[in-house]
């Protein structure tokens, strides 16, 4: 009963999907073309139009979400994760990486041998998110995953503006597109998928019976270890079909096999992996075809035509994984990022010293260091009004670039700092709680509404975007106390949601220009202006020392919930307060230089490290380190390729998340 239903729900919308497009063709077309009436040339006509790229979109998304769906149950059965899939496993960000560097070579290759391309990468990406979170909770799994999901992501972004002719049409690829112009790519890699699902089916008993548990299955006579690996293998091999064909299009895998999870009570026989994998193949097709025939129907047929499918589906999928994380209880996500020192007050003057000075140090080799070689003597000069017109203009367009870097980072840093000590988790960070993506997607919804807005609006709405995002995470997350585990998933799912959504907007407003996208996206200096990044000095000389004066009330809620409130202080007001000033701190950040990654998370630990745990101590440390940390992916990336640019943040990610990857790391026990 419950397949017939589907069935039917897949043929309805795969008929709908079909009518869809810029030429008018509707079911009466359809209805002409199967029973052969009606005129001729109109037939012909319509023929043509539906075998040049409606069945071609309509086969490769049926297609995609079969393989996705299958895909799912395989990876959720062996990591006995709800949440495992090939986003949070970061198969997709792996097969897109390596999809996009061969792409950047210049190498073109057919789709089988493209795919075999993407099979490697999503491979290693899997295999390191297993090894360094999959034994642990939930949490951690999809922690890892969007850790290097993100690092990939990074150097992706890298590549396709440093190649940006070798890698055109591969940012809206890279959200999942199921534009098709013939069905030669489904034809080569059908067999493939095939093949795949067939030794699923062969499997699904054996995996029947490792869900009883390890030793259980091994005592029935399954080879547990040979198991896992051939599952493993051919579900990354599926995941990366899908990506092959029609790009990374987000969390079908996750939702197909969750549905299906959940319908379980209803239909006990979906618990048999027999019966389970074409169960997920059916809805992940109703997924995929579904989103596709409501982007078009939303944004019209031309805009369905630039904005890609996986945008939709991600932000989907964002809301099942905010769903299943508010009933899931995940706050082991790590028990310590190791030995942290006490610290005395002469070794914390002295880091704090050496911060000042490197910062100091950074910050005039950001202003010398660029296209053109800034002399030390030039800089009395320029203050002074007495520098050349040409030096005058090299140092008013660099001068708020390399300040703005600096403040963006401190307040980034300071914000993660005092996220984690809120959240009680040293892995949290204002990007991984939805703060950054909300801040980006409220900025680029003036930028894209309103292009004359000047920077205070844009600040406020960045602003209020940062507010909106962390409010709606902490109310979701508090499901019976909050719960810091629960907090970083929820947080994950709203940024997916968020930063689909700004992709989104900016495809729908220039379509054709991938670089505006992923300048923004990836956090960038290039033309900012003193007006620009004036919020965030002014912010950082407000927050920070009232987040100083708070270092006590801190201090109290990084240990528990009792201490605190034992000792007088109101446990959710404070929450609220230093939550509320880290999310300004971020919307300034983000007007600052957009969204830049890992830096709330990264300067905050080294900060521990080096003057022991009190908040005190470690806010004006950390601050230093993250404004070095971004000024140098500011430094780096105006000048190792000059006279192109990388964004500022896409080196400071890169440098951030495998610091991430080594903390997980060091805690996987």
């Amino acid at each position: 009963m419950l397949f017939a239903g589907v069935s039917a729900l897949l043929l309805v919308l795969a008929a709908f999907h079909l009518t869809q497009g810029t030429s008018g063709i509707g079911l009466a077309d359809l209805w002409a073309q199967l029973t052969h009436s009606g005129d001729d040339a109109h037939r012909t006509l319509v023929g043509t139009i539906l075998t040049g790229s409606r069945i071609p979109r309509l086969v490769t998304g049926l297609l995609v979400g079969v393989v996705l769906g299958v895909a799912g149950v395989a990876m959720q059965s062996l990591a006995r994760n709800p949440l495992a899939s090939p986003d949070t496993l970061a198969v997709n960000a792996g097969a897109q990486f390596a999809v996009t560097m061969v792409a950047a070579l210049g190498i073109s290759l057919p789709a089988l041998p493209g795919n075999g391309v993407a099979f490697i990468g999503g491979l290693l990406a899997a295999g390191v998110v297993v090894l360094i979170g999959g034994s642990g909770s939930t949490a951690r799994l999809v922690l890892a995953g969007t850790a290097l999901a993100m690092a990939l992501s990074a150097v992706t972004s890298t590549m396709m503006i440093l190649f940006q002719q070798e890698t055109a049409g591969l940012f809206a690829w890279g959200s999942g597109s199921l534009l098709q112009i013939d069905l030669d790519t489904v034809r080569q890699l059908l067999p493939v998928m095939v093949a795949a699902i067939g030794v699923l089916l062969l499997l699904s008993h054996r995996m029947d019976l490792l869900a009883l548990g390890d030793d259980t299955a091994s005592m029935l006579g399954v080879h547990v270890g040979r198991l896992r690996v051939v599952v493993l293998l051919v579900s990354v091999l599926l995941a990366t079909t899908a990506v092959a064909m029609a790009g990374p299009i987000g969390f079908v895998g996750l939702f197909a096999p969750a549905s299906v999870g959940l319908l379980v009570r209803f239909a006990p026989g979906l618990a048999r992996h027999r019966v389970r994998y074409p169960a997920a193949a059916l809805i992940g097709a109703v997924t995929v075809i579904g989103a596709d025939v409501l982007l078009r129907a939303i944004f019209g047929d031309t805009a369905g035509v630039n904005v890609p499918t996986g945008v939709v589906t991600t932000v989907l999928g964002a809301i099942l994984l905010v769903a299943i994380a508010r009933r899931t209880s995940a706050s082991r996500v790590a028990s310590s990022t190791g030995a942290v020192a006490t610290g005395s007050r002469r070794r914390f003057a002295c880091w704090l010293a050496v911060a000042i000075v490197a910062a100091v140090i950074f910050l005039v080799s950001g202003i010398v260091l660029g296209g053109r070689l800034v002399l030390l003597g030039d800089l009395p000069n320029w203050l002074a009004g007495r520098s050349s017109v040409e030096l005058s203009g090299v140092l008013d367009e660099r001068m708020p670039r390399v300040l703005g870097a600096f403040l963006a980072g401190a307040a980034l840093a300071a914000a993660g700092t005092t996220v984690q000590a809120v959240c009680r988790n040293p892995l949290a960070e204002p990007g991984l709680l939805g703060i950054t993506a909300g801040a980006g997607l409220g900025a680029v919804l003036v930028i894209t509404v309103f292009p004359a807005a000047g920077a205070v609006t844009i600040m406020a709405a960045a602003a209020a975007g940062a507010v909106l995002a962390f409010g709606l995470v902490y109310l979701l997350a508090r499901r019976n106390g909050l719960d810091s585990g629960r907090l970083v998933l929820v947080g994950i799912g709203v940024f997916a949601g968020g930063t689909a959504l700004i992709s989104m907007l900016i495809v729908l407003t220039d379509p054709w220009n991938q670089v505006k996208a992923l300048t923004w996206l990836s956090g960038s200096t290039y033309g900012r202006t003193i007006t620009q990044i004036l919020p965030v000095a002014v912010l950082l000389v407000v927050l920070l020392p009232l987040m100083m004066a708070g270092r006590r009330r801190l201090d109290l809620m990084s240990l528990d919930d009792d201490a605190p409130r034992l000792l007088g202080v109101e446990l959710e007001r404070a929450r609220l307060l230093h939550l509320g000033g880290a999310a300004l701190l971020t919307a300034a950040a983000v007007c600052a230089v957009g969204v830049v990654g890992f830096v709330g998370l990264v300067a905050p630990h080294c900060a521990r490290a080096l003057v022991g745990a009190r908040n005190g101590r470690v806010l004006p440390v950390a601050a230093l380190i993250g404004g070095v940390l971004v000024s140098v992916g500011d430094t780096v990336g105006r000048t190792v390729i000059f006279p192109a640019q990388l964004p500022a943040g896409l080196v400071a990610t890169v440098i951030g998340a495998p610091y991430f990857v080594y903390l997980l790391w060091r805690t996987r026990d």
